[in-house]
């Protein structure tokens, strides 16, 4: 399965200034398989290590953390040489072993010629908790999310089909295939981006078995959050987790505290939005209260939506019948809404942008703002069907007055009066 994270990782092999890598994500989004598939590809050999199953492994770092010895033990232990700049080395699960973490430090610092990747789908869930001794400026960092569309059609077999749609994105050009691809980014809705079940569904075509493997990522979820979390906090994290599609479904979809309880106050929740946040598991977007550069400098940290990583999964958790969504049948409007936003918002910051809304004074709401790498701009307004106005949209273009807005909808792609209309599949492009 093609990883746009393949790239990421060539980069930082070939980086003059390489340091340890450190690799996080959500559970289950393909951390560990892309690092082996690359060590494959790209080096001499792969040595493998699970610090979770294998407590032996913990001794290595029990007496020193001097990083020659550590290899010297490391290749006895593995039965694999461990060359210099021609094997990668796979911390996996790196949280469950302190010193190890530690000894990345002392990698970067006197044996920068080692290229080891550590991985751990809880990592910054148990520093957090732990208060272990990161090695702060000693590492490199590389965030992996859930496949995006683009990736998914590659997986599908449609890479000519991405490729047309890149095309047509950057031409605004009619796309002949557009009602195709609109059904195929339905099939998304459900399926999501997680491997396993993206790799399982293309086996079968069948979303009653793609419904039971997501049940089972949830369960794994919860199942990290009585482990992980501190035992006060895992009930609230949970209760959290489950308001989420609630607080997507309503009309205005901010976070609001008494969508997860009566009475319920950010004082007593806002550990546990950041646990979700840590794992990878949830996003926030965080409210701007102006248009301009820098949008951070406008931010209302208090006021925030929060959106799943993988859409497939607040799918499921919404229980949907395939029909009902492949078939656009009456009655699936609010949830229609909030699975297409959520969509938007994940290829947006797998696209490495940092999404905010802007809402101006309660009288106008817009879904996203973004600001691209020159520093402009761009509102970006989500609709779920083809035939909606854009007040909001509208608002803000005429107070702020911005190169260009886009228009997520189901309409084909077409740029009139500074609004660039992109169809709901190709928001991969942005």
């Amino acid at each position: 399965m093609e990883r746009k994270f393949i790239n990421q990782l060539l980069e930082w092999k070939n980086s003059t200034a390489r340091m340890p890598l450190t690799v996080t994500g959500a559970r289950q989004v393909g951390k560990t398989f892309g690092l082996l598939e690359f060590g494959k590809r790209y080096y001499q050999n792969v040595v493998y290590l699970n610090f979770e199953n294998n407590n032996d492994l913990h001794n290595v770092f029990e007496r020193d953390l001097n990083p020659m010895r550590i290899v010297r033990e490391l290749s006895v232990k593995s039965g694999e040489t461990i060359f210099e700049n021609d094997t990668l080395l796979i911390f996996d699960e790196i949280q469950a072993c302190e010193r190890a973490l530690t000894s990345l430090k002392y990698f970067c610092e006197d044996a920068p010629g080692y290229h080891i990747a550590a991985a751990g789908s809880l990592l910054g869930v148990t520093l957090n908790r732990q208060k272990f001794s990161f090695p702060v400026g000693k590492i490199d960092k590389i965030t992996l999310y859930p496949l995006d569309f683009e990736e998914f059609l590659w997986a599908l077999g449609k890479r000519n089909g991405a490729e047309m749609i890149r095309e047509c994105f950057e031409t605004n050009s009619f796309f002949s295939a557009h009602n195709e691809f609109l059904d195929l980014y339905k099939t998304y809705l459900l399926v999501g981006g997680m491997p396993f079940v993206v790799s399982e569904y293309i086996k079968n075509q069948d979303f009653m078995q793609v419904y039971n493997l997501q049940k089972n990522i949830n369960d794994a979820y919860i199942a990290d959050m009585v482990k992980y979390a501190l035992p006060t906090e895992t009930n609230k994290i949970l209760a959290a987790y489950n308001s989420v599609p609630a607080q997507l479904a309503k009309e205005n979809h901010k976070f609001q505290y008494k969508i997860i309880k009566t009475g319920a106050r950010a004082l007593e929740f806002e550990n546990s939005l950041e646990w979700l946040q840590t794992a990878g598991i949830a996003r926030k977007c965080v409210k701007t209260s102006d248009g301009k550069f820098p949008l951070e400098l406008f931010a209302h940290h208090n006021s925030f939506k929060i959106y799943l990583s993988d859409t497939g999964l607040l799918s499921s958790k919404y229980n949907l019948s395939p029909n009902i969504v492949m078939s656009d049948l009456s009655g699936f409007e609010n949830v229609k809404g909030a699975l297409a936003e959520n969509y938007v918002f994940s290829a947006l910051t797998a696209n490495a942008y940092s999404p905010f809304y802007w809402e101006s004074e309660g009288k106008a709401e817009l879904d996203f703002v973004i600001q691209n790498r020159e520093g402009k701009i761009i509102p970006i307004e989500v609709k779920s069907s083809e035939h909606n106005r854009a007040k909001s949209l509208m608002q803000f273009v005429g107070k702020y007055k911005p190169d260009y807005s886009i228009k997520i909808q189901a309409k084909n792609f077409g740029f009139e009066n500074g609004i660039k209309s992109v169809p709901l599949y190709a928001a991969f492009c942005i």
